[in-house]
């Protein structure tokens, strides 16, 4: 009797020949059935995390009132008990040194840092009230991944991997994809499995050499050779399953199995040869290069394949501004130079091929930035701490309402005063588009039922189309 209950319905029906996806559909269909589960919109995720949290205030969150009162310590009184990650004493209001236009029907404002982005305003719709728990990077990244800021919880691709699999049997369902100075401070915890069966975990694509380890047979292993090898494996690992009835095995057999089908369709996937010259010009593209443009292009080839969510981050936002390679003036520029015109490309790209209706495309970091000048140690290079109490994100396709601004924040920029959206709302608005009633996703773990919301979040209904 133990034994069954490790072996979930999911994994029973996996183990006796029959897709993890159609079972995992025919699962949650028994909620769509009694009106629980929303109409899917969406078919796939591309989510661009910008790690290391990009600064709203010079981006996207235009505050006059900064520029009059710039340079003035902030009353006490509007930061009183506060706790910040860096800054000391009373610190002082600081503008934006970037310049802001309204753009398009809908007349969203933006920065001159976002040239492109300004060009798809109305196809797009910017959430200015997002708010977290966490103020420190590795804890905040967790927790909008997971909803947890400790690891040990699932990831939001490896739920949508373990309820509705994917749509391509020889790729994975979660992928991730590095760019930027180094990997998230969060770690693999941002797209582990936790507790759920580790087949479910994103797949990182390596920056260099095959894009998956171990992809290529060693010399003299010939495709029929490591096929019969599996073949033996998977007749050891079954004799296994049925002795001690352990998920992970079967999740072993399962990752086999897709490490071969794999080496078939990965070397393809990742050519990026392959595509025009237009298509290289619109992305600003070079096949061979590791580069956040690649990695969105790659990721546009990913979801026509059926993947169903594909990860990017790109690390370095963190301008604390101690130096110029790390302040709100240089270095938050570059940032964005390296990651507008990839980012609208790929909007652009998936809108001309009919599948922006499908995919459903997230922009964002782990937090915001202060709208005070952090100067830590008395540098004169501006820059801004953490700031968890409002940020800004973006997103487009997939079921979004396009041309729209959900909520605001107070004249300076420094709490929720409108439509505030949660991180567990923000992960529910997610799987609704997905077709997923996100308090019926659940998984049994340690004698309770977890889910990725926890016990909390609510629809984001002003952002549906």
């Amino acid at each position: 009797m133990n034994k069954l209950r490790h072996l979930t319905r999911r994994h029973f029906f996996e183990t006796a020949g029959l897709s993890l996806g159609s079972a995992a559909l025919a699962s949650l269909t028994q909620g769509s059935a009694l009106g629980q589960a929303p109409k899917a919109k969406a078919k796939s995720i591309i989510y661009l995390f910008m790690a290391g949290a990009p600064s709203q205030l010079d981006m996207f969150d235009y505050k006059p009132t900064l520029a009059k009162y710039d340079g003035q310590p902030v009353p006490e009184d509007v930061i009183k008990g506060e706790r910040f990650a860096f800054i000391k004493g009373v610190p002082k209001l600081l503008a934006s040194p970037h310049h802001f236009r309204q753009f398009g029907q809908s007349g969203a404002e933006l920065s001159n840092l976002l040239p492109h982005l300004s060009t798809i305003v109305d196809d797009v719709a910017f959430v200015k009230s997002m708010n977290t728990t966490q103020f420190n990077h590795a804890p905040a990244q967790i927790y909008l991944n997971t909803g947890h800021q400790i690891p040990g919880r699932p990831s939001i691709g490896s739920w949508l991997s373990y309820g509705i699999g994917s749509e391509n049997k020889d790729l994975p369902g979660f992928v991730v994809l590095l760019s930027g100075e180094n990997a998230p401070d969060g770690g693999k915890s941002c797209w582990g499995s936790g507790f759920l069966p580790s087949t479910y975990q994103g797949v990182e694509f390596r920056r260099a050499g095959d894009p998956v380890l171990f992809l290529s047979n060693p010399d003299g292993v010939t495709r029929d050779t490591r096929r019969r090898s599996l073949d033996l494996l998977k007749d050891l690992n079954s004799t296994e399953m049925a002795s001690v009835g352990d998920p992970e095995v079967a999740s072993r057999i399962a990752s086999y199995e897709l490490a071969y089908k794999m080496q078939a369709s990965v070397p393809g996937l990742a050519d990026l040869t392959q595509e025009s010259a237009q298509v290289h010009e619109l992305y600003g593209t070079t096949p061979g290069k590791n580069s956040f443009a690649n990695n969105c292009l790659l990721a546009r080839r990913m979801v026509e394949r059926g993947v169903r969510m594909v990860q990017l981050y790109h690390r370095g936002w963190d301008v604390h501004g101690a130096s110029a390679d790390g302040d709100i003036v240089n270095r938050l520029t570059a940032l964005c130079r390296e990651t507008d015109r990839a980012a609208v490309a790929l909007i652009k790209d998936l809108k001309q091929r009919g599948l922006l209706d499908s995919t459903l495309v997230v922009w964002g970091g782990e937090f915001g930035r202060t709208p005070m000048n952090e100067a830590r140690s008395g540098s004169k290079f501006l820059g801004r701490d953490h700031h968890a109490k409002a940020f800004t994100m973006w997103m487009a396709g997939g079921g979004i309402k396009p041309g729209v601004t959900v909520g605001k924040t107070d004249d300076i920029g420094y709490t929720i005063a409108e439509d505030p959206v949660s991180v567990h709302d923000l992960q529910a608005t997610m799987l609704h588009l997905m077709g997923i009633e996100h308090t019926k996703l659940t998984y049994r773990f340690q004698g309770r039922d977890f889910r990725l919301t926890d016990v909390e979040g609510e629809v984001v209904h002003k952002l549906l189309a």
